[in-house]
């Protein structure tokens, strides 16, 4: 038992060693671990601070800024460069002409394309000009100058740069002249005239009071005279006044100037002189002194009805020689002094006085409105030598083929 005890006693001691040996070696080398990594960042400070001083000693030292500059942190290469472009240049040039001599009081114009920045410049004595301070960029000039074609030179402006632009030649302008011809309107009138005078019915008949031209040209008081001669002896004219003459024999009109050729004869000269003094009074003198045309102007548009209204209408009005409508006093009062007139010539017992020369005069103005409708519709086909002028609007007149239609009222008894 005291053997048993001892033994137990050694064990005990022995783990009580085993636990002290183990708890002095767990401190022990914590500590010297402890010491070996403070060793470790001793040197690695001392390591540091060795390799930064040669770095802090090579930075160059900072340069202070300028007075009146500020450093801004977000400045760049491309900024300063822009700043530099935006310099301001000069543009000068001399002007001369062909042989070489400056062009003086030349006017150069500067243009780009912010047209704030535009100038403008007169050459001096030399030829020269010269534009300051002038923004970088494309430029164009132009120069011009009396008596010269306007010349233009391209260019590009850089930084600062003074550019001097090549040597300007002006060269003379060439004269242009654009000349037109207007004819006066009494040469209208004339050649409107001689294309009437080609007019005639059924190729014989004259129709010379007709015009077939829109808005033709005012005729001068010779061409009314002329063209009331041209109809007075016409030979159709001639023609129709013995036919006229002829028919009153028949029906023994105007008894007053008996039968035979003497009777016939009187009722020629009377016919004609009704012929004679209805166109002069009525177709040339009133018209030139009243200024209105005589002529009947061909419509030919329009409906039916419109026409034949136009066509009794031309009967008492027409158009002024200032082209405006008008009252037809030329024709009214050149039918009513021409049935005064009859009566001078007229046998005694046919003289029916004034009664009788306003019904004529009326009857007359019928004959006229029948004349013309016969002008819209029915004879403007049978005259080939027609103008071949667009209808237009006119005035009236007692043309002709009226005249003759109101003659046979006119003188019966």
């Amino acid at each position: 038992m005291l053997a048993r005890r001892a033994r137990e006693s050694r064990g005990v001691i022995s783990v009580n060693l085993t636990r002290a040996e183990s708890s002095e070696r767990f401190w022990g080398g914590k500590a010297r671990r402890r010491v070996f990594g403070l060793e470790n960042f001793v040197w690695l400070s001392l390591g540091l601070l060795v390799c930064g001083f040669p770095v802090a000693a090579q930075r160059p030292p900072e340069i202070p800024a300028a007075p009146g500059t500020e450093a801004s942190a977000g400045s760049r290469p491309s900024d300063l460069q822009l700043a530099d472009q935006q310099s301001s240049g000069r543009i000068s040039g001399r002007v001369v002409d062909q042989t070489g001599v400056a062009v003086t009081g030349a006017t150069v114009k500067l243009l780009r394309e912010d047209q704030s920045q535009n100038q403008e410049m007169l050459t001096g004595d030399d030829g020269q000009f010269s534009f300051a301070n002038v923004v970088p960029g494309p430029f164009h000039l132009t120069i011009t100058s009396a008596g010269f074609a306007t010349q233009a030179f391209l260019g590009n402006l850089r930084s600062g740069e003074n550019n001097v632009a090549p040597q300007i030649v002006l060269m003379i302008a060439t004269a242009v002249t654009e000349v037109r011809v207007v004819p006066p309107q009494i040469e209208v009138a004339e050649e409107q005239i001689r294309e009437q005078e080609k007019q005639r019915a059924l190729g014989f008949i004259p129709n010379f009071y007709v015009s077939y031209v829109p808005n033709a040209a005012p005729l001068a008081p010779k061409q009314k005279f002329e063209l009331a001669w041209k109809e007075m002896v016409d030979p159709v004219t001639f023609g129709l006044t013995g036919a006229i003459a002829g028919i009153q024999q028949a029906q023994n009109d105007f008894s007053g100037y008996g039968q035979g050729a003497q009777g016939y004869a009187k009722r020629y000269v009377a016919s004609y002189a009704n012929t004679v003094t209805g166109t002069v009074i009525g177709s040339a003198i009133l018209p030139s002194l009243l200024k209105q045309d005589p002529r009947y102007f061909y419509k030919g548009t329009g409906s039916k009805r419109s026409r034949v209204l136009y066509a009794v209408a031309n009967s008492v009005i027409c158009k002024g020689d200032n082209g405006h409508w008008q009252a037809n006093y030329s024709g009214i009062l050149g039918g009513l002094a021409a049935g005064g007139i009859s009566n001078l010539y007229y046998p005694s017992k046919d003289r029916n006085g004034a009664g009788l020369t306003f019904e004529n005069a009326l009857i007359g103005i019928g004959a006229t409105a029948a004349a013309n409708i016969l002008q819209e519709f029915v004879i403007r086909k049978l005259t080939p030598s027609a103008s071949k002028g667009d209808p237009g609007n006119g005035a009236k007149s007692f043309g002709p083929i009226g005249r003759m239609l109101s003659s046979f009222v006119h003188e019966g008894d």
